[in-house]
């Protein structure tokens, strides 16, 4: 139901907002300002995804929780939909969304919400059995001397 009312709301919104812009500065202006804070918001967008990529890059080899990152990696991708959509409401949204603060506050809001049932990383229990790098188990079955191959021998097996 939410997702509906969002989908009748925000392009109302959008245009409420073009009528009136427009009416103030001109379609001009208008027209300009909404594809300059496209241009800046993906390389906004750029520039901060490269940041959350290593950070999230980082947490992984420290063993450290991931989850943060990832959010953050996720706001900042929902931004650059929001930026590249024409429009003022949407284009404030995603700007809001590249302000690492509001990012933390929403990440703080959406955690209180979200219950975790389990969260793991790395190996869960140690191997009870490390086999040894020196012994090789097979099997093998010998093949008689006047039996022709069917196919030419390859490198693991004797001329």
């Amino acid at each position: 139901m939410w997702l509906l009312l969002a989908f009748i709301a925000v392009p109302m919104i959008e245009i409420a907002l073009f009528i009136q812009v427009g009416g103030y500065i001109g379609l001009g202006w208008t027209l300009l300002i909404v594809l300059m804070t496209a241009i800046a918001g993906s390389y906004l967008v750029r520039n901060q995804g490269i940041r959350e990529l290593s950070n999230l890059q980082r947490s992984f080899s420290e063993l450290k929780d991931p989850t943060e990152p990832l959010a953050n990696g996720a706001m900042i991708l929902f931004a650059g939909a929001l930026l590249l959509t024409p429009g003022f409401f949407t284009d404030a949204v995603g700007l809001s969304l590249l302000v690492p603060g509001i990012r933390r506050a929403a990440f703080l809001w959406a955690r209180s919400r979200i219950r975790v049932q389990t969260f793991t990383m790395g190996q869960q229990h140690p191997q009870s059995h490390q086999p040894d790098d020196q012994v090789i188990d097979g099997d093998f079955q010998e093949v008689p001397h006047d039996k022709k191959p069917t196919h030419r021998p390859s490198g693991w097996t004797q001329h």
